[in-house]
């Protein structure tokens, strides 16, 4: 069923303040077991784990470079020698391949306008603190909203030099609307790094402000 022309923009306006609401956020899952010791300047490398960052190369050394920071914050040292660190941070971070998801908002808006919320399927309210991310198609004409969501996921691992016990065991998750890990890894580490190292064995939901992919030239 069409929308009429009045209810078609009207349609237009909410999606516009939907898409604009949703990209507010990252929405996160973090999962964290963890034996750090305090920090008194022991130090570390990061290295490349599973899934993207396996082969290393400059990609991975960007990720890398904003573990160190958020260690350096919590007070842990960057090794000037590899060979002397007192820690191994193993990255790891993938994206999946995408999954096509259809929602049906039914034959008009009507039955969707409460007193004072907008109910959109996929957002849920808009202003709910709940949103899958940023470049979210909406075919306002159709009835039907359809769109691929992306698995995103970053894996910490940090253990001792030597006896290679374990001391953090940490993951990031996330679900969007983009595969770029330039616009969702940021946000994976800065989420395993809020409340670091966390509780033994917690798994939290944490909101991490949403920022824009670098641009690329071409």
């Amino acid at each position: 069923m069409r929308l009429r022309p009045f209810a078609a923009a009207i349609a237009l306006g909410a999606s516009a303040l939907a898409l604009s609401g949703c990209a507010t956020s990252l929405q996160t899952q973090v999962s964290r077991y963890q034996a750090m010791p305090a920090p008194q300047g022991q130090t570390f490398i990061v290295v490349p784990g599973e899934g993207k960052a396996r082969p290393g190369g400059l990609e991975f050394e960007r990720y890398a470079a904003l573990v160190a920071g958020q260690l350096a914050a919590h007070g842990y040292r960057p090794a000037a020698d590899p060979k002397g660190a007192n820690m191994v941070v193993e990255l790891g971070y993938n994206v999946d391949s995408g999954q096509t998801r259809i929602s049906d908002y039914g034959p008009g808006f009507g039955a969707y306008w409460g007193p004072s919320r907008f109910y959109y399927p996929r957002f849920g309210y808009w202003g709910s603190p709940f949103s899958y991310g940023w470049n979210d198609p909406f075919w306002y004409g159709s009835g039907i909203d359809s769109y691929v969501e992306y698995h995103s996921e970053l894996d910490l691992h940090i253990r001792a030099m030597g006896t290679n016990q374990p001391l953090f065991d940490g993951r990031a998750e996330a679900r969007s609307t983009t595969n770029r890990l330039d616009a969702v890894l940021p946000g994976l580490v800065e989420a395993i790094f809020t409340g670091f190292p966390g509780q033994n064995g917690e798994v939290v939901r944490i909101s991490i402000p949403a920022r824009p992919a670098a641009t690329r030239s071409y």
